[in-house]
């Protein structure tokens, strides 16, 4: 809107438009006036206002005509009708039909000045919320979060509504879905976006460290502690803390999160006084949080503590739609970054991409497009350019009957259990982490089962 807001007065009385223009000049506003419905649409169509004042009944057409006429080809500029007494029930079927508000004649200064105001103050944050997710959107698309998707629209729609409240958020979804994406769209979106984001994935801390790296710790707490020292709450003051793979909490630890978020406070390790806190708490999991609380492994009072809003991120399976604009996106970010002339996917590698399932869902669709573009030589990518894991049919897990003589489950289960665990290391060149997150578990979990079948020497080079 410009600096200074332009108004449309239409009415067939002279008296009435002099009135309105010279109390509306008085107001700061530019007045534009016409005459009647055919002098209306001239204005509409040769200029730009942001509120129309319109009298319902004029001798060559209507207010409504006016407002319809507003609606097709100014649908942002507001409108406020004029009526008589005897015309309120027509003025509220305008509003009905998307009149903004009506005031009735004979009217007051003080009325037309709020009315008015009121109609240039929602106009103005209209085209603020307009901007601002102009910007979430580009944002987004930076961090390579793309789709037009129903699910991934209301995703959008999320980022948007929450930014700026306080409530502790839950994202919910499978590893690579884009959580900690989400989480930083939301800290930029909102007005805590100059202070600091700061992410910490809970499984990937040792447990006898995580404390001290959450709440901080002062000098002598323990063994290397030789000064004091401030955890991520404090470094996170003002800004967003982001807890990745929260269920991996210790029941201890979640004692003394839950007492953070209930007191605003914190104590560091060893430490004997409390400190005020203020960082807004993201946390998200890839795993099932109620499951966890039914069993027993994660605090009811704090799963009802960081779910006060819950976002969850559909699988790209869910949302296949969106592959083709995901695939152009990466290969334009990988041409660019890696010097390449790529310039598309091939209709059949395209096939295969919509066909494979992405159990690592975005992140493996980057990998697979990144590695793509890396080796191409054509501007083109093909089938062949795809990992073979892409092109091979899906293995279905085998079905056996039960010999007479009986069968020994645990055996057969961790067999098939370290064939899946050697499998995902080797799709992901031994880093145990992509590993972990390509079979939906932990990092901590998949150290566990390689540590239980034996299989950690053998993996001992992955990291």
């Amino acid at each position: 809107m410009s600096a200074k807001p332009r108004i449309l007065v239409v009415d067939d009385e002279r008296s009435m438009q002099e009135f309105l223009e010279i109390f509306l000049h008085s107001e700061g506003y530019g007045v534009a006036l016409a005459g009647g419905l055919r002098d209306a649409l001239v204005q509409l169509e040769h200029d730009e206002f942001d509120v129309v004042i319109s009298d319902i009944q004029m001798p060559d057409g209507s207010g409504l005509e006016v407002l319809r006429a507003v609606q097709a080809s100014a649908p942002e500029t507001l409108v406020i009708m004029i009526t008589a007494f005897a015309s309120t029930e027509t003025a509220i079927g305008a509003m009905k039909e998307g009149a903004y508000d009506y005031i009735t004649k004979p009217f007051k200064v003080d009325e037309i000045r709020i009315v008015v105001g009121k109609a240039l103050e929602k106009k103005v944050l209209a085209s603020e919320n307009r901007r601002l997710k102009h910007e979430l959107r580009g944002q987004l698309r930076e961090r390579s979060m793309i789709g037009t998707s129903r699910a991934m629209q209301r995703v959008f729609d999320f980022i948007q509504q929450l930014a700026d409240t306080r409530a502790n958020v839950l994202i919910s979804g499978e590893s690579g879905t884009g959580k900690e994406m989400v989480a930083r769209a939301i800290h930029a979106a909102g007005d805590r976006r100059d202070k600091p984001f700061v992410a910490v994935n809970c499984a990937a801390i040792p447990e006898n460290l995580l404390e001290s790296e959450l709440f901080g710790h002062v000098k002598g707490a323990f063994t290397g502690a030789v000064q004091n020292k401030a955890g991520l709450f404090e470094v996170a003051e003002g800004g967003t803390l982001f807890l990745d793979e929260v269920a991996e909490l210790s029941l201890q630890l979640q004692v003394k999160l839950l007492r953070v978020l209930q007191d605003k406070t914190l104590r560091r390790v060893g430490g004997t006084s409390d400190r005020q806190v203020d960082a807004r708490l993201i946390t998200a999991s890839n795993r099932q949080l109620e499951a966890a609380v039914a069993e027993g492994n994660f605090r009811e009072d704090l799963y009802y503590r960081i779910n006060v809003i819950e976002i969850p991120l559909p699988p790209l399976r869910d949302r296949r739609d969106d592959i083709p604009l995901l695939v152009a996106h990466f290969i334009e970010k990988y041409d660019r970054e890696l010097g390449k002339k790529v310039e598309r996917c091939s209709e059949e590698a395209l096939e295969v991409l919509l066909q494979y399932p992405f159990p690592g869902n975005v992140r493996e669709l980057e990998n697979v497009i990144e590695r793509a573009v890396a080796l191409s030589r054509a501007p083109i990518i093909e089938r062949d350019a795809l990992p073979p894991g892409l092109l091979a049919p899906a293995r279905e897990v085998p079905v056996r009957r039960i010999p007479p003589g009986g069968v020994d489950l645990d055996q057969l289960m961790g067999d098939y259990e370290r064939e899946l665990l050697l499998e995902a290391l080797g799709a992901v060149g031994g880093v145990k982490k992509h590993a972990a997150r390509l079979l939906g578990i932990s990092f901590r979990s998949f150290r566990y089962r390689l540590e239980k079948l034996g299989l950690d020497h053998a993996a001992s080079r992955a990291g």
